[in-house]
Protein backbone atom coordinates (compact mmCIF):
# COMPACT_ATOMS: atom_id res chain seq x y z
CA UNK A 1 0.00 0.00 0.00
CA UNK A 2 1.57 3.25 -1.40
CA UNK A 3 1.53 6.45 0.72
CA UNK A 4 -1.20 7.77 -1.11
CA UNK A 5 -3.60 5.43 -0.41
CA UNK A 6 -2.74 5.98 3.48
CA UNK A 7 -3.48 9.67 3.16
CA UNK A 8 -6.94 9.04 1.49
CA UNK A 9 -7.58 6.02 3.93
CA UNK A 10 -6.81 8.53 6.93
CA UNK A 11 -8.92 11.71 5.39
CA UNK A 12 -12.01 9.23 4.79
CA UNK A 13 -11.51 8.02 8.45
CA UNK A 14 -11.58 11.49 9.73
CA UNK A 15 -14.37 12.28 7.62
CA UNK A 16 -16.30 10.00 8.50
CA UNK A 17 -15.54 10.08 12.70
CA UNK A 18 -16.94 13.72 12.04
CA UNK A 19 -20.29 12.87 10.39
CA UNK A 20 -20.83 10.12 12.90
CA UNK A 21 -20.05 13.03 15.92
CA UNK A 22 -22.42 15.38 14.42
CA UNK A 23 -25.21 12.43 14.09
CA UNK A 24 -24.78 11.72 17.67
CA UNK A 25 -24.49 15.11 19.03
CA UNK A 26 -27.92 16.16 17.14
CA UNK A 27 -29.72 12.75 18.63
CA UNK A 28 -28.37 13.90 22.57
CA UNK A 29 -29.76 17.27 21.62
CA UNK A 30 -33.11 16.40 20.28
CA UNK A 31 -33.43 14.14 23.28
CA UNK A 32 -31.98 17.27 25.77
CA UNK A 33 -34.60 19.35 23.48
CA UNK A 34 -37.75 17.40 24.22
CA UNK A 35 -36.30 16.79 28.21
CA UNK A 36 -36.17 20.31 28.85
CA UNK A 37 -39.69 21.10 27.35
CA UNK A 38 -41.65 18.87 29.59
CA UNK A 39 -39.65 19.96 32.72
CA UNK A 40 -40.80 23.24 31.66
CA UNK A 41 -44.25 22.47 31.10
CA UNK A 42 -44.14 20.40 34.13
CA UNK A 43 -42.85 23.21 36.25
CA UNK A 44 -45.64 25.52 35.33
CA UNK A 45 -47.77 23.12 36.64
CA UNK A 46 -46.02 21.79 39.75
CA UNK A 47 -47.96 25.18 41.46
CA UNK A 48 -51.51 23.30 41.33
CA UNK A 49 -49.37 20.65 44.25
CA UNK A 50 -47.84 23.27 46.30
CA UNK A 51 -50.69 25.97 45.95
CA UNK A 52 -53.81 26.46 49.07
CA UNK A 53 -57.41 25.41 48.81
CA UNK A 54 -59.19 27.38 45.85
CA UNK A 55 -62.21 29.18 47.02
CA UNK A 56 -65.21 29.69 45.50
CA UNK A 57 -68.13 30.49 45.84
CA UNK A 58 -71.95 28.52 46.64
CA UNK A 59 -75.44 30.26 47.56
CA UNK A 60 -76.67 29.58 51.03
CA UNK A 61 -80.30 31.13 52.08
CA UNK A 62 -80.55 33.19 54.98
CA UNK A 63 -83.78 34.94 56.96
CA UNK A 64 -82.51 38.53 58.55
CA UNK A 65 -84.39 39.55 61.34
CA UNK A 66 -86.50 43.05 60.63
CA UNK A 67 -86.95 45.43 63.31
CA UNK A 68 -91.00 46.19 63.76
CA UNK A 69 -91.38 49.77 65.44
CA UNK A 70 -94.94 49.08 66.33
CA UNK A 71 -94.28 46.08 68.49
CA UNK A 72 -90.86 46.89 69.43
CA UNK A 73 -90.02 43.28 68.48
CA UNK A 74 -87.95 41.23 66.01
CA UNK A 75 -89.82 39.41 63.99
CA UNK A 76 -88.46 37.05 60.69
CA UNK A 77 -89.26 38.66 57.47
CA UNK A 78 -91.36 36.04 55.46
CA UNK A 79 -88.94 36.29 52.01
CA UNK A 80 -85.63 34.42 52.54
CA UNK A 81 -82.89 36.63 51.15
CA UNK A 82 -80.01 35.25 48.99
CA UNK A 83 -76.31 35.72 50.55
CA UNK A 84 -73.01 34.31 48.95
CA UNK A 85 -70.95 32.33 51.53
CA UNK A 86 -67.31 31.16 50.80
CA UNK A 87 -66.89 27.27 51.04
CA UNK A 88 -63.44 25.51 50.74
CA UNK A 89 -62.28 23.48 48.28
CA UNK A 90 -59.40 22.33 46.03
CA UNK A 91 -58.74 21.92 42.53
CA UNK A 92 -58.16 17.90 42.67
CA UNK A 93 -62.07 17.56 44.20
CA UNK A 94 -63.17 18.05 40.68
CA UNK A 95 -60.31 16.89 38.69
CA UNK A 96 -61.94 13.61 37.84
CA UNK A 97 -65.21 14.58 37.56
CA UNK A 98 -67.30 14.83 34.35
CA UNK A 99 -68.08 18.66 34.14
CA UNK A 100 -65.12 20.81 32.66
CA UNK A 101 -66.21 24.22 33.70
CA UNK A 102 -62.60 26.64 34.74
CA UNK A 103 -64.68 29.94 34.91
CA UNK A 104 -67.30 31.06 36.88
CA UNK A 105 -68.05 31.36 40.98
CA UNK A 106 -67.99 27.33 41.22
CA UNK A 107 -64.74 26.44 38.80
CA UNK A 108 -64.96 22.27 37.42
CA UNK A 109 -61.67 21.00 36.40
CA UNK A 110 -63.34 17.29 34.96
CA UNK A 111 -60.52 16.18 32.48
CA UNK A 112 -62.72 12.94 31.85
CA UNK A 113 -64.59 14.39 28.89
CA UNK A 114 -61.26 16.15 27.48
CA UNK A 115 -59.32 12.39 27.63
CA UNK A 116 -62.44 10.88 26.26
CA UNK A 117 -62.87 13.28 23.48
CA UNK A 118 -59.59 12.99 22.47
CA UNK A 119 -59.47 9.39 22.50
CA UNK A 120 -62.42 8.87 19.94
CA UNK A 121 -60.90 11.44 17.86
CA UNK A 122 -58.17 9.88 17.40
CA UNK A 123 -59.82 6.39 17.23
CA UNK A 124 -61.43 7.78 14.51
CA UNK A 125 -59.13 8.93 12.35
CA UNK A 126 -57.16 5.82 12.83
CA UNK A 127 -60.29 4.13 11.82
CA UNK A 128 -60.21 6.04 8.24
CA UNK A 129 -56.41 7.52 7.74
CA UNK A 130 -54.74 3.78 8.67
CA UNK A 131 -55.97 1.90 5.90
CA UNK A 132 -56.24 4.34 3.61
CA UNK A 133 -52.79 5.23 3.93
CA UNK A 134 -51.88 1.44 4.14
CA UNK A 135 -53.77 0.74 0.82
CA UNK A 136 -52.18 3.45 -0.83
CA UNK A 137 -48.81 2.58 0.07
CA UNK A 138 -49.82 -1.23 -1.57
CA UNK A 139 -50.90 0.26 -4.69
CA UNK A 140 -47.99 2.74 -5.33
CA UNK A 141 -45.88 -0.27 -5.07
CA UNK A 142 -47.04 -3.69 -6.55
CA UNK A 143 -49.65 -2.51 -8.69
CA UNK A 144 -49.16 0.81 -10.89
CA UNK A 145 -46.14 1.83 -12.89
CA UNK A 146 -43.06 3.33 -12.26
CA UNK A 147 -44.00 6.53 -14.45
CA UNK A 148 -47.32 6.89 -12.20
CA UNK A 149 -45.42 5.95 -8.71
CA UNK A 150 -43.15 8.71 -9.59
CA UNK A 151 -46.25 11.10 -10.01
CA UNK A 152 -49.10 9.97 -6.94
CA UNK A 153 -46.13 9.52 -4.38
CA UNK A 154 -44.87 12.69 -4.26
CA UNK A 155 -48.18 14.49 -4.83
CA UNK A 156 -49.58 12.36 -1.44
CA UNK A 157 -46.72 13.35 0.41
CA UNK A 158 -47.37 17.05 -0.51
CA UNK A 159 -50.32 16.84 2.08
CA UNK A 160 -48.05 16.51 4.61
CA UNK A 161 -46.82 19.82 4.26
CA UNK A 162 -50.10 21.52 4.15
CA UNK A 163 -51.03 23.68 7.36
CA UNK A 164 -53.17 22.34 9.69
CA UNK A 165 -55.08 25.54 9.85
CA UNK A 166 -55.97 25.00 6.19
CA UNK A 167 -57.62 21.40 6.60
CA UNK A 168 -59.49 22.82 9.85
CA UNK A 169 -60.92 25.20 7.04
CA UNK A 170 -61.68 22.59 4.53
CA UNK A 171 -63.51 20.43 7.54
CA UNK A 172 -65.69 23.00 8.70
CA UNK A 173 -66.81 24.26 5.34
CA UNK A 174 -67.10 21.36 3.06
CA UNK A 175 -67.21 17.80 5.31
CA UNK A 176 -69.39 19.41 8.34
CA UNK A 177 -71.62 20.15 5.66
CA UNK A 178 -71.69 17.01 3.18
CA UNK A 179 -71.15 14.91 6.33
CA UNK A 180 -74.58 16.11 8.08
CA UNK A 181 -76.59 16.27 4.66
CA UNK A 182 -75.43 12.55 4.04
CA UNK A 183 -76.09 10.84 7.55
CA UNK A 184 -78.49 13.84 8.75
CA UNK A 185 -76.79 14.46 11.79
CA UNK A 186 -77.88 17.16 14.07
CA UNK A 187 -74.56 19.34 14.48
CA UNK A 188 -72.49 19.94 11.92
CA UNK A 189 -68.83 19.99 13.81
CA UNK A 190 -68.77 16.64 16.33
CA UNK A 191 -66.49 14.11 16.73
CA UNK A 192 -66.72 12.61 12.94
CA UNK A 193 -65.78 15.78 11.37
CA UNK A 194 -63.06 16.20 13.29
CA UNK A 195 -61.46 12.81 12.83
CA UNK A 196 -61.74 12.90 8.98
CA UNK A 197 -59.66 16.05 9.24
CA UNK A 198 -57.14 14.11 11.33
CA UNK A 199 -57.48 11.04 9.01
CA UNK A 200 -56.29 13.81 6.50
CA UNK A 201 -53.43 15.38 7.99
CA UNK A 202 -52.08 11.81 8.88
CA UNK A 203 -52.43 9.87 5.66
CA UNK A 204 -49.08 11.21 4.09
CA UNK A 205 -47.41 10.09 6.95
CA UNK A 206 -48.71 6.66 6.84
CA UNK A 207 -48.61 6.23 3.42
CA UNK A 208 -44.40 7.52 3.07
CA UNK A 209 -43.64 5.32 6.24
CA UNK A 210 -45.46 2.16 4.74
CA UNK A 211 -44.45 2.41 0.90
CA UNK A 212 -40.72 2.80 2.44
CA UNK A 213 -41.41 -0.01 4.50
CA UNK A 214 -42.78 -2.46 1.78
CA UNK A 215 -39.60 -1.61 -0.60
CA UNK A 216 -37.23 -2.25 1.77
CA UNK A 217 -38.61 -5.84 1.75
CA UNK A 218 -36.40 -8.23 -0.56
CA UNK A 219 -37.88 -8.53 -3.92
CA UNK A 220 -36.75 -12.10 -4.21
CA UNK A 221 -39.86 -13.13 -1.74
CA UNK A 222 -41.83 -11.42 -4.37
CA UNK A 223 -40.16 -12.87 -6.86
CA UNK A 224 -40.56 -16.74 -4.75
CA UNK A 225 -44.18 -15.95 -4.41
CA UNK A 226 -44.88 -15.11 -7.89
CA UNK A 227 -42.80 -18.32 -9.14
CA UNK A 228 -44.84 -20.43 -7.09
CA UNK A 229 -48.00 -19.33 -8.86
CA UNK A 230 -49.37 -17.08 -6.63
CA UNK A 231 -50.91 -13.88 -7.79
CA UNK A 232 -49.93 -10.46 -7.47
CA UNK A 233 -52.62 -9.63 -4.54
CA UNK A 234 -51.75 -12.40 -2.80
CA UNK A 235 -48.28 -11.63 -3.11
CA UNK A 236 -48.80 -8.10 -1.75
CA UNK A 237 -51.35 -9.45 0.98
CA UNK A 238 -49.89 -12.32 2.16
CA UNK A 239 -46.07 -12.63 1.39
CA UNK A 240 -45.09 -8.67 1.29
CA UNK A 241 -47.12 -6.86 3.50
CA UNK A 242 -46.45 -8.79 6.52
CA UNK A 243 -42.94 -9.49 6.05
CA UNK A 244 -43.04 -5.35 6.15
CA UNK A 245 -45.17 -5.09 9.34
CA UNK A 246 -42.59 -3.67 11.93
CA UNK A 247 -42.65 -0.43 9.54
CA UNK A 248 -46.39 -0.65 8.91
CA UNK A 249 -46.51 -0.35 12.57
CA UNK A 250 -44.34 2.71 12.83
CA UNK A 251 -46.35 4.72 10.33
CA UNK A 252 -49.88 3.94 12.51
CA UNK A 253 -47.81 4.82 15.45
CA UNK A 254 -46.76 7.66 14.17
CA UNK A 255 -50.01 8.92 12.47
CA UNK A 256 -51.37 7.73 16.07
CA UNK A 257 -48.88 10.52 17.94
CA UNK A 258 -50.06 13.25 15.21
CA UNK A 259 -53.69 13.07 15.90
CA UNK A 260 -53.72 12.44 19.37
CA UNK A 261 -51.82 15.49 19.79
CA UNK A 262 -53.23 17.90 16.63
CA UNK A 263 -54.18 21.43 17.64
CA UNK A 264 -55.60 23.57 14.95
CA UNK A 265 -57.93 20.58 13.46
CA UNK A 266 -59.51 19.59 16.47
CA UNK A 267 -60.38 23.16 17.85
CA UNK A 268 -61.49 24.12 14.07
CA UNK A 269 -63.45 20.54 13.71
CA UNK A 270 -65.22 18.91 16.59
CA UNK A 271 -67.48 21.14 18.13
CA UNK A 272 -65.28 22.00 21.60
CA UNK A 273 -67.94 20.60 24.09
CA UNK A 274 -66.46 19.44 26.47
CA UNK A 275 -69.35 16.53 26.64
CA UNK A 276 -68.81 12.38 27.49
CA UNK A 277 -70.23 10.35 24.61
CA UNK A 278 -69.50 7.26 22.61
CA UNK A 279 -71.23 9.00 19.79
CA UNK A 280 -69.10 9.97 17.15
CA UNK A 281 -71.97 12.53 15.68
CA UNK A 282 -71.38 14.15 19.12
CA UNK A 283 -69.32 17.35 19.99
CA UNK A 284 -66.14 16.72 21.54
CA UNK A 285 -63.36 18.70 22.72
CA UNK A 286 -60.04 17.35 23.14
CA UNK A 287 -56.35 17.96 25.67
CA UNK A 288 -54.58 20.09 22.49
CA UNK A 289 -57.83 22.22 21.62
CA UNK A 290 -58.34 23.01 25.49
CA UNK A 291 -54.84 24.24 25.99
CA UNK A 292 -54.91 26.04 22.05
CA UNK A 293 -58.52 28.08 22.86
CA UNK A 294 -58.07 28.78 26.80
CA UNK A 295 -54.42 29.46 26.98
CA UNK A 296 -54.34 33.36 25.48
CA UNK A 297 -57.01 34.10 28.13
CA UNK A 298 -55.75 32.70 31.74
CA UNK A 299 -54.98 34.60 34.42
CA UNK A 300 -50.87 33.76 34.67
CA UNK A 301 -50.23 31.66 37.80
CA UNK A 302 -53.91 30.91 38.55
CA UNK A 303 -55.50 27.24 39.20
CA UNK A 304 -56.84 28.03 35.19
CA UNK A 305 -53.34 28.68 34.25
CA UNK A 306 -51.61 25.60 36.00
CA UNK A 307 -54.30 22.73 35.24
CA UNK A 308 -54.01 23.88 31.39
CA UNK A 309 -49.59 23.31 31.73
CA UNK A 310 -51.06 19.79 33.70
CA UNK A 311 -52.94 19.22 30.80
CA UNK A 312 -50.09 19.76 28.25
CA UNK A 313 -47.77 17.08 30.96
CA UNK A 314 -50.80 14.74 30.60
CA UNK A 315 -50.91 14.37 26.78
CA UNK A 316 -46.92 14.65 26.82
CA UNK A 317 -46.92 11.53 29.11
CA UNK A 318 -49.48 9.82 27.35
CA UNK A 319 -48.05 10.27 23.74
CA UNK A 320 -44.79 9.10 25.04
CA UNK A 321 -46.13 6.21 26.86
CA UNK A 322 -47.90 4.44 24.51
CA UNK A 323 -44.64 5.28 22.20
CA UNK A 324 -42.43 3.40 24.67
CA UNK A 325 -44.67 0.53 25.01
CA UNK A 326 -45.75 0.07 21.46
CA UNK A 327 -42.30 0.55 19.93
CA UNK A 328 -39.54 -1.52 22.56
CA UNK A 329 -42.63 -4.17 23.65
CA UNK A 330 -45.44 -4.75 20.70
CA UNK A 331 -43.43 -4.14 17.57
CA UNK A 332 -40.09 -6.19 18.78
CA UNK A 333 -42.60 -8.94 19.60
CA UNK A 334 -44.22 -8.63 16.03
CA UNK A 335 -40.38 -8.99 14.40
CA UNK A 336 -39.89 -11.67 16.22
CA UNK A 337 -43.15 -13.35 15.67
CA UNK A 338 -42.09 -12.95 11.88
CA UNK A 339 -38.58 -13.92 11.91
CA UNK A 340 -40.32 -17.22 13.87
CA UNK A 341 -38.60 -16.91 17.19
CA UNK A 342 -42.38 -16.33 18.82
CA UNK A 343 -44.42 -19.21 18.75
Amino acid sequence: MNKTSLLVKKENRWFETTIEFVIKSVASLSIILIFLIFLFVFRESFSLFQSKNSTVSTQVYSAPKVYNPESGTLKVKEALKKESSKTSITVWDTFFDSVWQPVGDNPKYGVLPLLIGTLKVTLIALLIGAPLGILAAICTSFFISAKWRNIIKPAIELLASMPSVVIGFFCLIIIASLTKDLFGLDLRLNALVGGIGLAIAIIPIIFTITDDALQTVPKTLREASLALGATEWQTAFKVMLPAATPGVFSAVLLGFGRAFGETMIALMATGNAALISMNPAGSVRTLAATIGAEMGEVIWGSDHYGILFLLGSILFLISFGINIVLEFYIKTRLLQKIQGKVG
